[in-house]
């Protein structure tokens, strides 16, 4: 990827409270502002601030790129401690740049000098002594180091100073000054040093829309849909990695004239979004996977009373408490089969943080129109992922998808779940008149009121499943996408979710070694695009399936459901998976087919 322009990766390291997080976003916005894409996700302890590694990683290339590269290109030490575990994670002559004069005896190996690769080129600097000139004080150490960095790189310095002056600005104005002096003094050292690596900053592709160019994360992305898609009320309990679509739309729903809820916890959040959805209202929560499992039962509710609701889930490492500040794609199964009986409802998973946006819209117009709780999972590493995007210039997202009262037309007492043509039930709001009805979470006939008898069952769980083939051809929106090479294949990789970056990536490097391969991305997996799954599959002569988990769960789904064999690629470190591992099982498997 990226031959031909600039493609660099820096990996800020440090400790909790060395500002690692803050100098990543500083670099991330400001090389955005000059015109590059970006691609940067941050690692953090779980424990409260004061100590645990933190790592920020960014990517910035001219081209577009997919997901994060396994060696980075510049690694910058806040604290040795931290950082020497991953010297190994830079590349050949590639750069780091560490503190030169620690101020404590440090034991044998414990400074960076010691294990800086012969291939690696070190950049020592008197980071400590520099912040304590400029500001008095130790803790503008990294911001010393992104001067030192755009000044070693050529960076255009006032692309810094803006975003720190945006950073800094609900600060005093001397915080603002003191730190802009720190980036200054850094800047000054970087442009006096004699570059020795091999590390290129070209400048940036812009385009015609670049001034449209914006940077947020995926969950950032999810606020921005549910405002545009014309959310109403949301409900919310706190839990790693959700919390900030709760704490953005707090911020700013009221501003469009909706309202946000924080309530007792995950049960009252669900049955509270479900009880606006029945009023009319579009209506969303969201959790992780311990709030998912908690929310199952009143989900089935809204499956039974057929209630418009969106859940959005950000997964992490499992089971129960798990990991929480690490990622994982093992809400799955949950997602797709929690609850009792047999209760489908619409599951959704974007694959990069543009698709966050318009799968958050979306997902309310699909829940209108199918009446139907819509879960869509994101993780962690998706949540948390910055992007550059570019947001469309219309809203995209239809703001009244409800089959209303008006489609009945017949006499006689108002049949809330009548079994029409697509099986979608004309559906009256509370307080209209000529639409009394009965909504119960027991099996009940065409009017709403409770039948256990066998054939009312079979026939109204036949309704309930059959009205979601619908969403398989909801207009504007990607069910599935198939990339690479046409026809027949050597290897063929199925994904979903946020490991779909990694796994373009490895196609594009399996390509150029010339091994026939295709990927196709599944965005809609419940109900599950069988017919065009299956034609990609025919064109394979075998199937590989990567994902964040142990079991394997996508695989067994798409093996369950289409009774098809697939090569199974599972991780479940907390981490995201790396373009290298899937490209060596490409491969192992092209070579196999070619014994």
């Amino acid at each position: 990827m990226n031959k031909n322009g600039t493609d660099i990766q820096f990996a800020v390291i440090g400790s909790a409270g060395d500002g690692t997080i803050a100098a990543g976003d500083i670099l991330k916005r400001a090389m955005a502002g000059l015109g590059y894409k970006v691609i940067a996700f941050d690692i953090y302890p779980a424990e409260i601030r004061g100590f645990g590694k933190c790592i920020s990683r960014v990517r910035i290339t001219t081209e577009q790129a997919y997901s994060l590269k396994r060696h980075s290109d510049v690694l910058i030490s806040l604290d040795d401690s931290y950082a020497i575990p991953h010297v190994g994670e830079v590349r050949d002559y590639g750069a780091v740049i560490y503190e030169s004069s620690p101020i404590a005896r440090l034991p044998e190996g414990g400074h960076m000098t010691a294990h800086v690769k012969p291939s690696q080129l070190p950049y020592g600097m008197q980071v400590r002594s520099i912040s304590e000139r400029v500001t008095a004080s130790a803790r503008s150490r990294n911001i010393v180091v992104l001067g030192y960095l755009a000044g070693l790189y050529g960076i255009d310095p006032q692309a810094f100073r803006e975003i720190i002056a945006d950073k800094f600005r609900t600060k005093a104005q001397a915080v603002t000054v003191q730190n802009t002096a720190a980036f200054d003094a850094g800047y000054e050292v970087g442009q006096s040093v004699f570059k020795l690596d091999d590390v290129q900053l070209g400048p940036p592709v812009r385009k015609g829309d670049s001034g449209k160019v914006t940077m947020m994360t995926g969950n950032g992305a999810v606020v921005r849909g549910c405002i545009d898609a014309g959310l109403d009320t949301f409900f919310g309990y706190p839990i790693t990695p959700a919390t900030t679509i709760l704490e953005r739309l707090a911020a700013e729903l009221p501003k469009h004239g909706g309202r946000v809820l924080q309530t007792e916890d995950e049960i009252s959040a669900i049955a509270a979004t479900i009880g606006a959805g029945y009023t009319g209202a579009r209506a969303a929560t969201a959790t992780s996977g311990p709030g998912l499992a908690l929310m199952t039962e009143m989900l089935g509710l809204g499956v039974m009373g057929e209630v418009p609701s969106v859940v959005f889930v950000s997964q992490r490492g499992g089971p129960s408490t798990g990991m929480p500040t690490k990622t994982e794609q093992s809400d799955l199964n949950l997602a797709v089969f929690g609850g009792a009986g047999d209760a489908q409802r619409i599951v959704l998973a974007p694959t990069n943080v543009e698709g966050c946006y318009r799968t958050a819209g979306k997902a309310f117009e699909m829940a209108e129109k199918y009446q139907t709780p819509v879960v869509v999972l994101l993780d962690l590493y998706l949540s948390n992922r910055y992007e550059t995007v570019i947001p469309p210039d219309a809203n995209p997202f239809a703001p009244n998808l409800n089959k209303g009262l008006d489609a009945w037309r017949g006499d006689g007492e108002y049949p809330r779940f009548a079994d029409t043509d697509d099986h979608i039930s004309p559906r009256a709001l509370p307080g209209e008149e000529g639409g009394m009805h009965t909504v119960t979470g027991l099996e009940h006939n065409q009017l709403g009121k409770p039948s256990d008898a066998p054939e009312n069952h079979l026939a109204m769980n036949a309704k309930r499943h059959r009205k979601l083939d619908g969403a398989l051809s909801h207009p504007d929106f990607t069910i599935c996408k198939r990339f690479g090479d046409e026809g027949p294949v050597d290897v063929g990789i199925l994904g979903w979710g946020s490991t779909f970056g990694e796994i373009l990536e490895a196609m594009f490097a399996a390509q150029d070694e010339g091994i026939r391969c295709s990927a196709m991305k599944v965005v809609m997996l419940s109900p599950l695009p069988k017919e065009r799954i299956v034609a990609f599959m025919d064109d394979c002569g075998t199937v590989l399936v990567p994902e964040l988990n142990y079991e394997g769960q996508f695989a067994n789904l798409i093996s369950g459901a289409l009774g098809r064999p697939v090569t199974k690629l599972t991780r479940s470190t907390g981490a995201p998976m790396q373009v290298e591992e899937i490209l060596a099982e490409i491969r192992r498997l092209a070579q196999a087919k070619a014994a």
